[in-house]
């Protein structure tokens, strides 16, 4: 056990929720009092989140939600020398990822779930249809070899693209994939309502698969995007390559800081000439900011705490 590092849990679990807001208040109360930070999305339908703290902290939130009912959260593990999370949210939303624009009954069949090595035999095979289920700015800096990129811009638009794509795959194996596995249950539940019957789905997705898979014998190329601070993975689940850019929101490599247009904590080549004047100025203001706190040591939403760090706190 590495006590230097902090601790990241990535879980969801469909599962009928009478009063998401009660739950939403004793999440809030457990994890500020343990100093985890991350999001957590509860809706009718289910949970769905992303915390980190200490490695005893994350082991007892584990705990407590288990003794909620969340049984099988789909629970995937990374670690951090650094907090990734700026701060806590806990919100309830009409989906806990969304799709339909409202719940879904948890007790909807989804497709079939593959383990890792049961997917790399599935996507070797002949008649399969790979769907890479997550968002354009995710699928460019790592995917599965010869997965279609539905090139959407948010997981609502991949319902639109099944819909003007679906007759395309009758009679052909369907094996989705996302980055922890949420996202391609729900469009595979949706792919079964529309009387598809082969689909397939990585348990755990991505993250599940790094973890379980070998690099020497991995079919996945690349990093994989991560909704936090560290931006993206490697194989060893380490912080990657990739940084953020705060103009766009999307990541940005040491090569696309080459450009005239980068400016770091404002600009990359793709968002600049999108963005607005005060969108611009408000960066700039914020990125001196976080430069004169970390200069002077001060302690601000923006610090870059070890684990060192939040003993103390704590």
């Amino acid at each position: 056990m590495n006590e230097n590092k902090f601790k990241i849990a990535a879980f969801y679990e469909f599962k009928n929720i009478e009063s998401p807001r009660i739950l939403r208040g004793l999440i809030k109360s457990f994890c500020a009092n343990s100093l985890i930070r991350g999001t957590v999305i509860l809706a009718p339908e289910g949970i769905n989140g992303t915390l980190c703290g200490l490695i005893k902290d994350i082991d007892l939130f584990l705990e407590f939600i288990s003794k909620h009912g969340f049984l099988n959260n789909n629970v995937k593990i990374s670690h951090s020398k650094i907090m990734p999370f700026y701060r806590l949210k806990v919100k309830v939303k009409k989906e806990i990822i969304t799709f339909y624009g409202k719940s879904i009954n948890p007790m909807v069949v989804g497709g079939n779930s593959l383990a890792p090595n049961d997917w790399d035999d599935l996507i070797k095979s002949d008649n399969v249809v790979i769907l890479d289920v997550r968002n354009q700015y995710e699928t460019r800096i790592g995917s599965f070899q010869n997965s279609i990129d539905p090139h959407t811009d948010s997981f609502t638009e991949f319902k639109e693209f099944i819909d003007s794509t679906i007759s395309e795959y009758t009679g052909k194996k369907i094996a989705m994939y996302c980055t922890g596995g949420i996202r391609c249950e729900k469009a595979s539940m949706y792919l079964n309502s529309l009387g598809h019957q082969e689909v397939y789905q990585l348990n755990g997705g991505i993250l599940n698969y790094l973890e379980s898979i070998h690099p020497s014998s991995s079919s996945w190329k690349g990093e994989c995007f991560v909704f936090d601070n560290r931006v993206s993975v490697n194989h060893d689940l380490a912080p990657g390559s990739y940084d953020l850019c705060n103009g766009c929101r999307e990541p940005i490599s040491e090569r696309d800081k080459d450009s005239e247009y980068y400016e770091e904590g404002v600009s990359c080549e793709a968002c600049f000439h999108k963005l607005t004047e005060r969108k611009i100025r408000g960066s700039r203001d914020r990125s001196r900011q976080i430069k004169r706190g970390n200069i002077k040591g001060e302690i601000t939403t923006f610090t870059e705490f070890t684990t060192d760090d939040y003993r103390k706190l704590k």
